[in-house]
């Protein structure tokens, strides 16, 4: 009770209602190459569609990357993509006569927005690095005459030729808007040549110009801030063509902007392409590492190489210990590799030299249809088995198993690389390697549930891995809630008043048999008191998957009552 100096009625409230929170468990991480979007920076995909429109579609280079991600979309919705960028090679292309590094925003607004820029980068520059952005075209009319505006090749897209702006003529200025369209030269990103891709109507030359909503429109502020194609690199100059431009990019005041009588076109080139080294996709995957900056539960590997699926395992997963990394053998150890596979991805498995709980890999590639070239592709399968997580999560609980009929059914399969036979089964699963099996009239299907772990343990099974990421990072979370208190009786039986009850929901959507939460002076001693720790433990009876069903079929006599034989055999 609070100290009070004459008689009355003091009240205090205590909450108790705090509950575990939920945590999230369906977020893929993935790093590939693309021939499109922001590179060196996670972007969150949640179907194939925005996949697309995000990072371009796939081409002979960038098919694996782009499949495995969208392999895993058909089961998910919730994708960080990092797009890794080869920075030796890998440029933007302007339309001047030199190319230009640019990752993503975050880099041109630090490194060019501000920064006066070589006239050898011209106006524009493509929004991402790549080849794609020499096929783009910038179309630019500055000039009021009407007459004139009806010879320019885009005219039709606008209502009315440029003018003076409200904001402009308030200040006695003159002849500041301008048009500008984005065109898709040779059809690259749209199918059909000569396509408008976006346009800018009546921006403005004035570096202060303001539309009624007190917005910028500023030409340079609306380019950099809404297209999806291009930035602005120099200001508009004399050295880029526009004779009259020695004005734009100053304040609108008594200010006259010069007028282009022509059509000013800006045809960019000089990007460039690379696959991503080792290295670079190292250094997307590092985007992953840290757990306070992103959530992630389900981390893909792709057909990447051993290097980085080793390195994917040690410095995310096993540094994080609350995602699992999905890895595949090579396509040459399962794709017309007749008679050798079983041993060449045992091989494989052995070399990647890893005894973890926290990685899962599957047995072969996928022969799968890709619409946007018309042909099929071999693509590798651990996005599958990661979004089979995902749909599993969906279904039940992510502490049940992903495999077999129930909720191993993998999508969009012609045929498989490989597949095993009951033998070959048997020696992959003896080296913990989950084979995907097609049977007849059933699908094709994940038939295995195991993680990399190599001594027996209850966490050689995903399902219980699994379950515990769930676990430790939900009470993880709500332990927090306990830092700063006092120690002491009232503070303990508080957090087992916490974590008991969501034990017992677990337990009752079977993902546990048993447990038992301790917290009280046995384990918090006098001696932990003194070092201001708090313990808690928390013994959990998992529940296991079922792998191996033997069913007895026993003939008997007619005159035989069950009773007596039941239990004998």
């Amino acid at each position: 009770m609070a100290f009070q100096l004459s008689p009355g009625v003091n009240v205090s409230e205590i909450d108790l209602t705090t509950i575990v929170p939920s945590v999230g468990t369906t977020e893929g991480a993935f790093v590939g190459d693309f021939i499109w979007g922001p590179a060196n920076k996670i972007m969150n995909i949640t179907n194939e569609n925005e996949l697309v429109n995000t990072f371009g579609k796939p081409d002979s280079n960038t098919f694996v990357s782009f499949f495995t991600a969208a392999n895993f979309l058909a089961y998910a919705q919730n994708l960080r993509v990092v797009r890794a960028a080869n920075t030796a090679v890998v440029v933007n292309a302007t339309s001047g006569s030199e190319a230009i590094g640019i990752d993503n925003k975050d880099v041109y607004e630090q490194n060019y927005l501000a920064i006066p820029n070589s006239n050898t980068y011209g106006m524009f520059a493509a929004r991402y690095p790549g080849l794609r952005g020499n096929t783009l075209k910038v179309s630019l009319w500055a000039n009021s005459n009407s007459q004139l505006f009806s010879t320019w090749s885009y005219y039709d897209q606008f209502d009315s030729a440029p003018g003076t702006s409200n904001y402009v003529s308030g200040v006695n200025g003159a002849n500041d808007e301008m048009h500008i369209v984005v065109i898709d030269r040779l059809g690259k990103f749209t199918g059909v040549a000569n396509t408008v891709l976006e346009k800018f109507a009546y921006v403005s030359k004035a570096s202060d110009a303001k539309n009624d909503d007190g917005s910028s429109n500023y030409y340079v502020n609306v380019i950099n801030d809404r297209s999806q194609y291009i930035y602005i690199m120099n200001h508009a100059q004399a050295a880029n063509g526009l004779s009259e431009t020695t004005s734009w990019g100053r304040a609108a005041s008594n200010l006259g902007y010069g007028q282009s009588s022509n059509e000013y076109t800006y045809n960019l080139a000089n990007g460039n392409f690379a696959m991503a080294t080792d290295g670079d996709l190292e250094l997307g995957y590092d985007k992953f590492i840290n757990p306070e900056e992103v959530d992630v539960s389900l981390v893909i590997t792709g057909g990447h190489s051993k290097t980085i699926q080793q390195y994917v395992i040690d410095n995310v997963c096993e540094a994080r210990k609350d995602c699992i990394a999905f890895i595949s053998p090579t396509m040459a150890n399962t794709v017309n590799n007749v008679g050798e596979e079983t041993s060449d991805i045992i091989d494989y498995r052995n070399n990647l030299g890893r005894s973890t709980s926290y990685a899962v890999m599957d047995s072969t590639w996928k022969y799968q249809f890709d619409k946007y070239n018309n042909v099929y592709r071999w693509i590798p399968m651990n996005g599958d088995l990661a979004g089979l997580c995902v749909r599993t999560d969906y279904q039940r609980d992510p502490w049940f198993s992903p495999a077999g009929l129930n909720r191993g059914q993998i999508k969009n399969v012609v045929k498989l690389g490989w597949n095993p036979t009951k033998g070959n089964r048997d020696d992959l699963y003896k080296n913990g390697i989950n084979p995907v099996v097609t049977f007849p009239g059933e699908g094709t299907v994940l038939f295995g549930d195991k993680t990399l772990l190599s001594k027996p343990s209850a966490f050689d099974r995903i399902n219980v891995r699994r379950l515990f990421i769930v676990l430790e990072k939900a009470i993880a979370r709500a332990a927090r809630y306990s830092l700063f208190e006092f120690n002491d009786e009232f503070t303990r039986s508080q957090f087992v008043a916490l974590i008991e009850p969501y034990l017992r929901d677990v337990q009752g959507r079977r993902g546990i048999y048993d447990f038992r939460v301790v917290c009280d002076t046995t384990n918090n001693t006098p001696e932990v008191i003194d070092r201001n720790e708090f313990v808690g433990d928390i013994y959990i009876k998992p529940a296991r998957s079922i792998n191996f069903i033997q069913l007895n079929f026993i003939a008997v006599r007619t005159g035989v009552a069950f009773e007596e034989i039941v239990g004998k055999f």
